[in-house]
């Protein structure tokens, strides 16, 4: 992980620098210092390329003065509108351009010490990589950055804030390594295992495998793992950080957790079916969620659990028409082996609320292609039974750039789940397909305050962005950290 210091603000005299600027506004302190040193050459290459200091875009030097090998300007916008994810995008926008130096230095004079520290967060976010198979590499393919410090008047109070901000990155981290991994690695068993390291944390985890869980009638989620010969787990993780204080309900959160899905034997084509293995984002998300919450000391009870299976076609797995009896007692009629997901979740879900008695549940699936042809890759679908609930997962979306899109739910939807000859089926028709998947899921919910998150498109990035490299995302573990941090701790 890119390290990241603080110092009191004094212009540099090696190495590379990033100045951050506002729309319309001059350089001014360590900024207008180093202009001053350059011979004015900052002001004359901002003023040639139109710069104004606008969110988003950015100058760079090479070598403007001695010893200073690049200078990065970055705009911030107008400095009304200035809010922590503008300043995360900076971070970001300047790893990535700075990444073939060593160390840099970012001038922060002018923004509030929190402010500082996001800044230091969203170039750790950006600076993210997965290169645990690479035996091969041109070296002006790999990043060289290992350090940035960022200059702050109060340099104190910056670090102090980026404490807290570092464990929710390294939880960050710990989910994009989880939905990277190949699936010939990170079968259940494995991520079972890198579960069980969240001990190191002070988390409590249990881990079940296909004995007790048939001892429980898990019915649903072992008939999704029957035909692989990789055996299911589940794992429970608790965080009991509220302490001594008066005992609450703790929050729950599940993930699916489906390592890879051929689809089964309603097998999907070959194109595009090395993209399942990251199905398990949900349980990944839940993961790093559990590892963040436990590294920044979260004061609240908070429940993890994830349901992990392999999907696999063989003579042993499960076929379209089969009746399966869920741990709830209800029986479900699957008609198709690739609505897999829900089936996992229905007895996850059902056992979080009878276990532990949630003050409310989230749920995190990658569950539907539909979500993506209605929402893209801009939003996570929400489905929710809570009003309040659903307006918090809301405003946290929107604080941390995790966005979510709440759809609706409604009986008439749920009927499309009738089955002639079991409780319901596991699909309905191909319209609204991802609200009737919801519809599913909530039949296991018992009137619990719920939300379930259909992350499908929100998972994995086709490219980079301002925070996210190309590749696996993590959404959700800062949305449900910050859902947390705002609301219920104690």
């Amino acid at each position: 992980m890119l390290d990241i210091a603080f110092s009191k603000p004094v212009p540099p005299k090696a190495g590379a620098v990033a100045l951050l600027l506002a729309e319309e506004e001059a350089l001014t302190g360590a900024a207008a210092a180093l202009n001053e040193a350059s011979g004015g050459a900052i002001a004359r290459a901002i003023e040639v390329a139109a710069f104004k200091g606008q969110k988003g875009k950015t100058v760079l030097l090479f070598a403007p003065i001695e010893g200073l090998t690049r200078v990065l300007v970055v705009g911030l916008g107008k400095r009304a509108e200035l809010t922590t994810l503008t300043v995360e995008e900076a971070g970001g926008a300047i790893a990535a351009a700075l990444s073939q130096e060593v160390q840099a230095t970012i001038l922060a004079e002018g923004l509030a010490p929190s402010e500082a520290a996001h800044l230091g967060l969203g170039a750790v976010l950006r600076a993210y990589r997965f290169d645990l198979y690479r035996t091969k590499e041109k070296p002006e393919d790999k990043p060289k950055l290992t350090g940035i410090t960022v200059q702050a008047e109060d340099h104190a109070k910056a670090r102090a804030a980026f404490v807290p901000l570092k464990a929710v990155a390294e939880g960050i981290y710990l989910a994009r390594d989880l939905v990277t991994e190949p699936p010939n690695v990170l079968t259940p068993t494995e991520m079972a295992e890198r579960c069980r390291a969240l001990t190191k944390l002070g988390v409590k985890v249990e881990i079940m495998g296909p004995k007790e869980l048939e001892k429980l009638g898990f019915g649903a989620l072992l008939g999704v793992s029957q035909g692989s010969v990789q055996e299911p787990r589940m794992v429970v993780m608790q965080w009991n950080g509220a302490g001594g204080r008066k005992p609450r309900k703790p929050l729950v959160f599940v993930g699916q957790g489906v390592t890879f899905d051929t689809r089964g034997i309603s097998i999907k084509p070959a194109s595009g079916m090395e993209d399942m293995k990251w199905d398990m984002a949900g349980a990944g998300a839940v993961v790093g969620l559990m590892a963040a919450l436990a590294g920044r000391k979260a004061k609240a009870d908070v429940v993890g659990l994830v349901g992990l299976v392999e999907n696999m076609p063989s003579g042993t797995a499960q076929r379209p028409g089969d009746v399966v009896t869920s741990y709830s007692g209800q029986t479900i009629e699957v008609l198709n082996t690739d609505a897999e997901g829900r089936l996992v979740l229905a007895d996850v879900l059902w056992y979080a609320q009878e276990k532990f008695d949630p003050a409310f549940m989230v749920n995190l699936a990658t569950l539907t292609g539909a979500i993506i042809v209605a929402l893209g890759q801009e939003h996570g679908g929400m489905f929710s039974n809570d009003e309040d609930l659903a307006q918090k997962l809301t405003s946290a979306g929107i604080a941390t750039g995790e966005k979510l899109w709440r759809m609706p739910l409604g009986e008439a939807y749920d009927k499309a789940i009738k089955s002639d000859i079991a409780d319901m089926k596991n699909i309905g028709g191909r319209h609204g397909s991802a609200i009737i998947a919801a519809q599913f899921i909530q039949r296991f919910v018992n009137s619990k305050p719920w939300a379930h998150l259909d992350i499908a498109g929100m998972a994995w990035s086709s490219k980079d962005t301002a925070c996210v490299p190309k590749g696996a995302t993590a959404y959700g573990v800062r949305l449900l950290d910050r859902l947390v941090r705002d609301h219920y701790e104690a």
